[in-house]
């Protein structure tokens, strides 16, 4: 598996390199969705493309499932499952923050995870088991209570047409802001999670079903030693309506937080 990780990170900083070298610094000057969406998909298509003809060359027998928006993780077999361009709207934006993302699941879950942030020159990497690295150096959590713990949200594509979720998002930012030092989102989700493992953040939570963009992140927080639930304090699968993943003395405190949300 070592070696497979090695060619999948060769495979994301090539695309990000790409992609880092197609973007302006610039907000693409697109005035309605439909433009933006042409605009983003001329340059996410052909990264996403390079991407997957990387890695299914490294495991040619893994099945591909690239397409974000869709909430299903395969079950069964070997599958990838990438985002060539984690955070489209910082990257029509001329924004620094965004990712590229590879995960690797078998039968469900994810056994090795890259994510890599061209523009901040990060990449963060997990093997299921193996512990969670930053640029090849191991990574933990830092211990911290909530009262001085950075907090990161996010909404996934999912909450547009969830009028619970999008609900329980807005009770849970004006609980979270009342307990945490600081409430912000910043950027793609599988590098804000990430960035609870790396000790950067205190936690990251969501509300909504999001797997595909919560796996690489997931795998890395959790091998790096951070908790990884749901915002009830059960174990988190891909499936789960809500994600919490938070430095082990952050937590329980951030559960009685989000408990006021109904």
């Amino acid at each position: 598996m070592e070696k497979t990780l090695s060619g999948t990170i060769d495979a994301v900083h090539a695309v990000g390199e790409r992609l880092a070298a197609l973007q302006s610094p610039a907000p693409v000057p697109a005035t309605g969705l439909a433009e933006a969406v042409a605009a983003f998909r001329a340059v996410d298509g052909p990264a996403a493309a390079l991407l997957r003809e990387r890695l299914t060359a490294l495991r040619p027998s893994a099945g591909w499932h690239g397409e974000e928006l869709d909430g299903d993780v395969p079950a069964e077999g070997e599958w990838w499952v990438c985002d060539a361009t984690d955070g489209a709207v910082q990257y029509l934006g001329g924004l620094p923050h965004w990712a590229v993302t590879a995960t690797l699941v078998r039968d469900g879950a994810a056994v090795l995870s890259v994510v890599h942030a061209p523009l901040h020159g990060a990449t963060y990497t997990a093997l299921r088991g193996g512990g969670a690295h930053f640029d090849g150096r191991p990574i933990a959590p830092t211990p911290r209570t909530l009262q001085v713990a950075v907090a990161a949200t996010a909404q996934p594509p999912t909450v547009a047409g969830d009028p619970v979720a999008r609900r329980r998002a807005g009770e849970s930012l004006t609980a979270m802001l009342g307990g945490a030092l600081a409430v912000r989102n910043l950027g793609p989700t599988a590098l804000q999670v990430a960035q609870v493992g790396a000790g950067n953040l205190g936690l990251f939570w969501e509300y909504g079903q999001d797997g595909p963009n919560l796996l690489p992140g997931a795998l890395i927080a959790a091998e790096a030693g951070a908790v990884v639930t749901d915002a009830t304090g059960r174990p988190w699968t891909p499936a789960a309506d809500s994600f919490l993943a938070a430095a082990p003395g952050v937590h329980a405190e951030a559960l009685t937080v989000l408990a006021q949300v109904r």
